[in-house]
């Protein structure tokens, strides 16, 4: 082999860069043992000179075996760069400069090679690796996806088996996080395998990867488009409702709830707003009755048909126990919007009470005791269904044997405190 060759050059870095750092650390050795106790000095400088050499020892056999390896993933056999991804994977694992080292050799592109093999094993291993190396550094994922790694994703997924599809998730929930990077990633490339396992039967570790990178997508605006048109939102909604994968899926239309096209995709969607009803009776979930609450926010703030028909699937006696049970986060929001519903209903008996210039439509007198009569019945009819949810929500706590957290509520607010 030629001294001008690439694996030349390669090997003379590697050998430099090894001898600075074993250099550095005799150093830093002799400063140790000089700081010691004159008495212990021959034994401690024997221990360190031990040591010392073990450390080189070690240090040769890894820069060997980082030789062999990365040697045969380049100009092996496809036996031989089985073995080298193995071993590349396993080193990988050890620290962040090992990793940007291997990367510097130039193992990324070959291992993406190996991840379009038709033979399952070698493109498993090839994940695996890969999955290793992208490990806390941005700029190894970058050379990924500058080597192609989001071209060599199946259009089927349920052509490929399930540890392999696991892997796929693994590695594109990790590259997903270039997405507010200076390293931006095509969410189109990325967006259809994602949404594929989504909707497939896979398991639910690979759902969960496969939500987180979705939601890495769903903080840059610019995604939002290809979110929506890829159907994303309606994949969102019905995983909200499987308790294991529901907080993810939750954030993720959070945050595009806050763009016009997904808050009207997310409003047009027949699930919309029954499940996120459904959702806020979880009690045992928290952080979901919080996501949602938010996402009812958005949809109900100014917009009095979302309001309509939160109001006729029974969203205010929810509301009503979240403002007494919930989080202290939670809670707040529910106030927020309970407020909303009782403004509205007061504009509305305001509309229709009548003309305020003492006469009605038809020119004639207005009774004034049957008006004051009426708004009594009114006020009467509201403090009833109020105390009806009351009792609802005492029995329920009752029934779970948290009943004094919420006496002592209820006795320290009047029913003219709440929103509602």
């Amino acid at each position: 082999m030629s001294d001008s060759s690439p694996w030349f050059s390669y090997r003379t870095k590697f050998r430099f860069f090894a001898r600075i750092r074993r250099f550095l650390q005799i150093k830093t050795a002799s400063k140790c043992t000089r700081s010691l106790d004159r008495f212990d000095e021959p034994r401690i400088k024997e221990e360190t000179k031990e040591e010392v050499e073990m450390e080189i020892e070690t240090e040769e056999d890894l820069i060997h075996v980082l030789q062999r390896s990365v040697k045969q993933l380049h100009f092996g056999s496809w036996e031989e760069k089985e073995i080298a991804a193995k071993e590349i994977k396993r080193l990988a694992r050890d620290d962040l400069k090992t990793r940007k080292s291997l990367a510097a050799l130039g193992v990324i592109l070959s291992l993406v090679s190996m991840v379009d093999s038709e033979v399952l094993d070698r493109r498993r291993l090839a994940l695996q690796a890969l999955i290793e190396l992208a490990n806390g550094t941005y700029t190894n994922k970058a050379m990924m996806v500058d080597a192609g790694i989001l071209s060599t994703l199946p259009e089927n997924v349920n052509a490929i088996d399930e540890s392999t599809r696991n892997e796929f998730a693994v590695l594109l929930l990790s590259i997903s996080s270039l997405a507010n990077t200076q390293f931006p990633i095509s969410s189109l490339e990325i967006l259809p395998f994602l949404v594929g396992i989504l909707d497939s039967n896979a398991n639910i570790e690979a759902k969960e990867a496969c939500l987180g990178s979705l939601y890495n997508l769903s903080t840059m605006l610019d995604n939002v488009g290809p979110l929506i048109s890829n159907g994303v939102v309606h994949t969102l909604l019905r995983l909200s409702l499987v308790k294991e994968a529901s907080e993810k899926a939750l954030a993720t239309l959070g945050n595009l709830v806050v763009t016009v096209t997904a808050k009207k995709a997310i409003e047009n969607d027949p699930m919309v707003p029954e499940c996120l009803i459904q959702i806020m009776t979880w009690e045992e979930k928290p952080k979901c009755q919080e996501l949602t609450i938010y996402i009812l926010m958005i949809l109900a703030h100014q917009s009095s048909v979302q309001r309509k028909k939160m109001a006729q699937l029974g969203i205010v006696h929810v509301l009503l126990e979240v403002a007494l049970l919930g989080s202290h986060l939670a809670q707040k929001r529910a106030l927020k919007i309970l407020q909303w519903f009782k403004e509205e209903r007061q504009t509305r008996v305001a509309a229709h009470s009548g003309p305020q210039t003492g006469r009605d439509v038809f020119g004639l007198p207005i009774n004034y005791t049957e008006t004051q009569e009426g708004k009594k019945m009114m006020k009467k009819m509201v403090k009833q269904s109020l105390d009806k949810n009351m009792e609802l929500i005492m029995k329920r706590a009752n029934a779970a044997g948290d009943s004094s957290k919420l006496r002592a509520l209820v006795i320290s607010s009047s029913s003219k405190s709440l929103p509602y």
